[in-house]
């Protein structure tokens, strides 16, 4: 991380340093997120993106420490929460920091939500955890809480159960217990996936409104760039577990750096173009077992590599003001700086 943006960056709520978390296969540790350093500044909204298996979620479940036991492992690095290091606190001491300071709406309600329990017991049992109330207030706070995620009928919802309620409405009931005791850092992973693009509008305009209300803090995990335009104040770009751009995020829609980033955006269908063919990024993600232990693990798909990007990693570094990206283009150090790129593509359009 530059010193620059650090000390923009004071005092941030949360703090990811180094974090490599790695899953056991065959008997070996594989890594899915690796070297991953970021900050979560207090009222900030960041957005993480990137395709399918790029990390996205793994980082979050890490945050959350909710990696399956015995076989996902943080294996390196550190996460502090408050100037608090929690990335090894026991389960119980974890238990009460979950939930409470830090929350996260699952990627999929239907699956996250107990169906043999009421909408109303699991909203409770997530208030009693934390706090010392009666029941009756526990399921009085519970109906306040539906209602102020828009839910119709919150008196009658709180006796139903989960299959009982639209995708929407679900949604709306795992938004509801994750601000339950109102945490100062809520992981949103894929909150509009599945949902219609009425819905969808409806989520990130509730997730905004409690923002605000709250003084919140919320990590936003998506592939959507349109739901990162809509309520972001800044954005991380990863791919193959490694974060390779982070910027506000006007700076990044109107001047991606990283190649990957700018093949995000021109993959995004736009409504005043008439095109037969929709422009895609060639390739796939590479496997946890499979990924580059030298060079840019882009390379293989990168319509700009050259030579040096197959045996040189690049290191996430200020390229703009307050704007880095991890690509030998800007890294002056090597030959394949961006003043040779620009005599490459000067040369092929000759």
């Amino acid at each position: 991380m530059s010193a620059n943006y650090a000390s923009n960056h004071q005092t941030p709520l949360l703090q990811v340093k180094n974090l490599q978390t790695g899953f056991k296969i065959d008997g070996d540790y594989f890594n899915a997120v690796e070297g991953v350093s970021f900050n979560i500044q207090r009222k900030q909204i960041v957005g993480v993106v990137g395709e399918s298996g790029c990390g996205k979620s793994v980082m979050s479940l890490s945050i959350m420490q909710l990696l399956p036991a015995g076989i996902g492992k943080i294996r390196g690095g550190e996460i502090e929460f408050e100037g608090e290091a929690i990335s090894k606190l026991s389960d119980k001491k974890m238990n009460n920091i979950r939930g409470k300071d830090i929350s996260m709406i699952f990627q999929e309600p239907m699956t996250s939500l107990n169906p043999v329990f009421t909408i109303g017991y699991q909203i409770q049992e997530v208030i009693l955890n934390h706090e010392k109330i009666s029941k009756k207030e526990a399921r009085n706070r519970s109906i306040s809480l539906l209602k102020s995620v828009g839910i119709p009928r919150a008196d009658k919802i709180v006796d139903e159960y989960p299959h009982q309620l639209s995708g929407g409405m679900r949604q709306r009931v795992m938004i509801a217990m994750a601000i339950a005791c109102q945490p100062k850092l809520l992981i949103a992973d894929e909150p509009t996936t599945a949902l219609d693009v009425t819905v969808q509008a409806q989520i990130l305009e509730l997730l905004k409104s409690i923002q605000e209300a709250n003084d919140m803090s919320i990590i936003l995990i998506t592939h959507d760039l349109g739901v990162v335009a809509e309520i972001c104040d800044e954005v991380l770009v990863m791919y193959a577990g490694k974060i390779v751009e982070r910027a506000n995020v006007e700076e990044l829609f109107n001047n991606p750096k990283h190649p990957y980033t700018d093949l995000l955006m021109k993959a995004i269908p736009k409504m005043d173009e008439d095109v037969e063919k929709l422009a895609t990024i060639d390739g796939l993600v590479p496997s946890i077992t499979n990924m580059p232990q030298v060079g840019c693990r882009f390379s293989n798909r990168c319509p700009k590599a050259m030579p040096e990007c197959m045996t040189i990693t690049p290191q996430l570094g200020e390229v703009a003001a307050g704007h880095e990206a991890a690509c030998l283009l800007y890294d002056s150090s090597w030959p394949s700086g961006e003043k040779r790129q620009k005599e490459r593509e000067g040369a092929s359009a000759v």
